[in-house]
């Protein structure tokens, strides 16, 4: 064993914190912020220090674990198989070095001859003739078995379990052992079906797949929220991971999810079905249940037809209407499958077989920058058109000027672009030797180009902004919003016309929208008088849209349709929204500390004030109708007079979330354990406030006690 240093015990507890901090970005928060392949390495890293110093393995190692815990939009489900990630190989030759560990694992164990398919008994009798059909043992050799190959989706995984033939939870991974409850959201998936199509159904069956968007879909959901300056999906899998936790199912509706299934599992000995015997069985088996399996699939009888399948889809991957990052293979016998079973992980006897990202150089020719509806100047390479992952591509975002200074970019520059995952063009890095001397480095812009004004570059941001108000970029994008299905949903106002009406100063904020008449419309080009009519009705019709699709749609920063839904539960006025104070506004859980300053310095903004009163006067609905206000003045004293104590760690709650909860209901956080204390909250790892509870006879509760006593719905 090679002798361990302090400093490689330092590197790898650095190792071990940046990849956490990566897992809980992009498990718990959906926000990525590393990218997968350097994910992967760094990850490879560890699992190899690990492997040569076997004491420097922790149980909180990235190594050790599936993925991070689930977030707390939704009620968190036990998953009653473990829904396990799959190791990954790079090349053939890891692929191979799979092979020879599930041979290893196989010498262990004897197969029965009842468990083999037709085809494998036939092939071991042909290898040993003293083979026959009643229960004698034989070992075989993994190389004889067949392997089911899958292209493997972009998306996200998904859990379907049904009673009877009837949809009755639909589950994300989270984290393999607990993940989330999202029903609701799986019924709005076309190609998933409510009902098994077949007379008799098994009375429990667990189906598994994968969630995904197509290429076109996500092209369009990323065009669209380009035009209203909302930040891009990075690429498809992000996306079906966002939409999946989106708490509106509508909005889940009009992302259009499409879903393949890929395996089940059914209750033994509970029908006809619990006797197939084969991976290849059980895909057949979802087509007659009514699932749409992925048709580009194949039984390979080696690892030569293996590897021929994927060098075959690494050519035609291109072509396909959704996103593949590589090949899937399981071995087909279920019998084996089962006696190989899974590491703490990964199932053994299933693996994915990586493409590696495409890379290409090019020319930068120019740099253009662009403004969105908040004011943000995005930097855009603009490139020697190339071929790149099977489109041309010309353009690629820069992101900020902390990206431009960390690629010290000129113009003219060889550049390398890749597609992150494998949809957006991004530039990679420069390469600086291929530099033409006369080069000069891109500064940006100290005013914008849209409106001349002075920009400014917050201190604790990495973007450049204009704070223009009457900026007509912002205008543009602040209309579009305003418009937009999750806000105002205006049918018929388009880019087009929003552009229009800017550029003909109609409109100079969205209150002058309810301003509009027929005759002015049909000044524009191409609006004759029955579509500006149209237009004129869909305006009007607007204005009783609910108070938090309007809130959503003024367009606040970091004020999305699930924090404005939030806000309006608990304020539902505009007046009450507009005088809160930062520490009421961050009170509401779910709403961190900067979206409640932007809130707040949002309303003080004399102009947004005004912008608010035109609203009311036009008569936009700012306020909930109905008994809102009553459900959260009911909510608030569900637990007044109540003091708790937190102790230990909650299976999804942070301690101030907790905390915060238990407030908002009127309840008390306390220290330490009284003889005053009501309940204890208890997580894993409890301490010494669960003994001198238990000495006290104070009630404990668990996290799920404690939700169930806020009536928490998600």
């Amino acid at each position: 064993m090679a002798k361990l240093t302090p400093e490689v015990e330092q590197y790898t507890q650095q190792l071990r914190e940046k990849l956490q901090e990566a897992g809980y970005a992009y498990y718990v928060l959906d926000n990525p912020v590393m990218e997968d392949a350097v994910y992967d390495r760094l990850l490879r890293e560890l699992q190899e220090l690990e492997t040569q110093y076997p004491q420097l393995i922790v149980p909180d190692s990235p190594t050790q674990r599936v993925g991070e815990k689930p977030a707390t939009k939704f009620v968190s489900v036990k998953h009653n198989i473990p829904l396990y990630s799959l190791e990954n190989a790079f090349n053939i030759q890891e692929l191979k070095s799979w092979q020879e560990r599930c041979q290893i694992q196989n010498s262990k164990f004897k197969i029965q001859n009842s468990d083999l398919s037709q085809s494998q008994k036939l092939e071991v009798k042909n290898q040993n003739s003293d083979l026959n059909n009643d229960s004698h043992s034989d070992e075989i050799n993994l190389a004889t078995l067949d392997y089911v190959c899958e292209l493997k989706i972009d998306g996200s995984a998904l859990a379907l379990t049904y009673e009877n033939g009837l949809l009755v939870r639909g589950a994300t991974r989270g984290d393999g052992i607990m993940g989330e409850d999202i029903t609701q959201n799986v019924k709005t998936i076309n190609s998933i079906p409510l009902k098994l199509k077949i007379d008799n159904p098994p009375p429990k069956v667990e189906v598994r797949g994968e969630a995904f968007l197509s290429i076109n879909v996500f092209e369009n959901i990323n065009a669209q929220r380009e035009k209203i300056g909302e930040t891009l999906f990075a690429n498809p899998r992000n996306a079906a991971a966002g939409t999946l936790r989106q708490l509106d199912s509508k909005i889940v509706a009009q992302r259009r999810l499409d879903f393949f299934a890929y395996t089940l599992y059914l209750e033994e000995n509970t029908s006809e079905f619990s006797q197939l015997s084969t991976q290849w069985e059980y895909l057949q088996l979802l087509q007659k249940l009514g699932f749409k399996v992925n048709p580009n699939r194949q039984l390979c009888s080696s690892l030569d037809e293996l590897e021929a399948y994927y060098q075959y889809w690494d050519k035609k991957r291109q072509n396909l209407p959704y996103l593949t990052d590589g090949v899937v293979v399981k071995i087909n016998s279920l019998p084996l499958q089962k006696k190989l079973g899974f590491t703490q992980k990964f199932p053994r006897w299933a693996i994915a077989l990586k493409y590696p990202a495409e890379e290409i150089p090019t020319i930068v020719q120019a740099v253009t920058v662009q403004v969105g509806r908040t004011g943000a100047l995005t930097p855009v390479a603009e490139l020697k058109p190339v071929q790149l992952a099977g489109t041309t591509v010309q353009r690629a975002s820069l992101h900020n000027s902390d990206r431009l200074a960390e690629l010290d970019l000129h113009i003219g520059d060889t550049v390398i672009v890749r597609k992150a995952g494998e949809i957006i063009p991004e530039v990679v890095r420069v390469l600086p030797e291929l530099r033409p001397k006369i080069a000069l480095r891109f500064q940006m812009p100290t005013h914008c180009p849209e409106c001349s004004q002075p920009v400014i570059k917050p201190r604790d941001e990495a973007v450049t902004r204009c704070i223009n108000t009457s900026c007509p970029a912002i205008l543009r994008g602040s209309l579009a919003h305003w418009a937009s299905r999750g806000a105002l949903d205006i049918n018929g106002l388009g880019e087009k016309l929003v552009q229009q009406l800017v550029n003909s100063c109609l409109v100079k904020s969205v209150a002058d929208l309810y301003n509009l008449t027929v005759e002015d419309l049909t000044t524009l080009e191409r609006m004759g008088k029955k579509s500006a009519s149209k237009l004129v009705e869909a305006i009007a019709t607007s204005k009783v849209q609910p108070w938090k699709r309007v809130l959503y749609g003024l367009g606040i920063r970091h004020v999305g349709s699930v924090n404005a839904e939030l806000l309006v539960q608990k304020f539902p006025t505009v007046a009450k929204l507009g005088q809160a104070k930062v520490s009421d506004i961050e009170a509401v859980y779910g709403i961190g500390p900067e979206i409640a300053q932007s809130v707040e310095q949002w309303f003080r903004v004399p102009a947004n004030q005004n912008l608010v009163e035109r609203l009311e006067t036009v008569g936009v609905t700012l306020e909930s109708k109905g008994s809102t206000s009553n459900l959260v003045e009911e909510q608030d004293g569900l637990l007044v007079g109540k003091t708790f104590v937190l102790t230990g760690t909650l299976p999804t709650l942070k301690r101030d979330e907790a905390k915060n909860l238990i407030q908002n209901s009127g309840g008390k956080v306390t220290s330490s354990v009284s003889s005053k204390t009501d309940f204890v909250v208890v997580g894993e790892d409890a301490g010494s406030k669960l003994e001198k509870a238990e000495k006290l006879g104070v009630k404990q509760l668990s996290e799920a006690e404690l939700l169930e006593m806020l009536e928490v719905r998600s």
